[in-house]
């Protein structure tokens, strides 16, 4: 599963799907649709982030972290200016993982309180070097480090228990469906790419090296099975492919009607759904369209379709 930051400063997070129990954007229990932050002109006329992080609700609603780090620290603790500090948004659109003005990983449930996890459970490295990423419920957070080759920690957001650690030499994809694995990326010297399928505890369960057709085609998605992975073939004649990692066999290949938009996440949202995040970047607004896909038929529904608030230097939309 995973999550994007998308907007002038592209920040990667892993696309975050959804177990299948799990209701998205029900209209009749509100929930996020993203986290923006502002954006503001700097004396060279360069934009920056700025203020702190906005929650965006299914309603219209709006709601500002307050208690949240907007521009991102450096090691020593010093604003970078040009960097938003890291947040993520869980699939369901319940839960968000951000920076506290005090330095603390913090977990917030939607009309819940906050959770704060340990002083000491992240190394002490810059903001703007660490990526979240948050499952579909939100129960489990990875950190993800870019600067020097770190381990990427995996937390029981429930406990703040450290659960396991991911080599520090893979791409994170994201959390399968269920939040139970996390699905990962290698590419060797002669630019291979093995998927890798490990446990929320560290254990690795699956490792296959895909054709081109997976491989190429990122990002990818776990199922809740473990072994399922789903991915989008753009272009003219756009096609979900299916593959088993077990096997190591492309399983299914769907046709399927997309409406215009640049594929930014795809994320399992049932047992036979994959849902896609598709954005257009336009001269003066970005728009956001949600779309369904019914794995056994390839037939594909809008579920949502939203513009990103124009004062926006970069957003965090919710998977699933």
């Amino acid at each position: 599963m995973r999550t994007k930051i998308f907007a002038t400063l592209a920040i990667t997070l892993a696309a975050l799907a959804a177990a299948p129990a799990v209701a998205h954007a029900d209209p009749h229990h509100d929930s996020i649709r993203y986290a923006s932050i502002k954006s503001c002109a700097d004396k060279d006329e360069q934009p920056r982030p700025c203020g702190g992080w906005r929650l965006v609700m299914h309603s219209g609603e709006q709601m500002t972290l307050r208690d949240a780090q907007g521009v991102a620290l450096d090691a020593k603790g010093r604003p970078t200016r040009d960097f938003p500090a890291p947040i993520a948004v869980s699939g369901n659109g319940q839960r968000v993982a951000y920076f506290t003005k005090t330095g603390r990983l913090a977990l917030r449930t939607l009309g819940g309180g906050v959770t704060l996890l340990p002083k000491d459970a992240l190394p002490r490295v810059g903001q703007n070097e660490m990526t979240l990423v948050l499952s579909d419920d939100g129960g489990r957070l990875a950190a993800v480090f870019s600067n020097k080759p770190r381990a990427t920690l995996v937390f029981d957001t429930a406990t703040g228990d450290r659960l396991g650690t991911l080599p520090s030499d893979l791409g994170l994809q994201g959390f399968s469906a269920d939040g139970d694995e996390l699905l990962a990326t290698f590419e060797d010297d002669e630019s291979v790419t093995d998927l890798i399928v490990y446990s929320d505890a560290g254990e690795r369960l699956h490792r296959a090296t895909p054709p081109q057709v997976v491989a190429a085609n990122g990002p990818q998605a776990l199922a809740a099975d473990g072994r399922t992975v789903a991915n989008l073939v753009q272009g003219d004649k756009p096609e979900l492919v299916l593959y088993d990692l077990e096997s190591d066999q492309v399983t299914d290949r769907k046709k399927i009607k997309l409406p215009v938009g640049d594929l930014d996440m795809i994320d399992w949202t049932g047992d036979t759904q994959v849902t896609l995040h598709l954005t257009r970047h336009l001269s003066n607004s970005t728009k956001v369209t949600i779309v369904q896909i019914d794995t056994r038929t390839g037939a594909a529904t809008i579920r949502d379709r939203y513009t990103v608030l124009k004062d926006t230097f970069v957003f965090a939309a919710c998977g699933g």
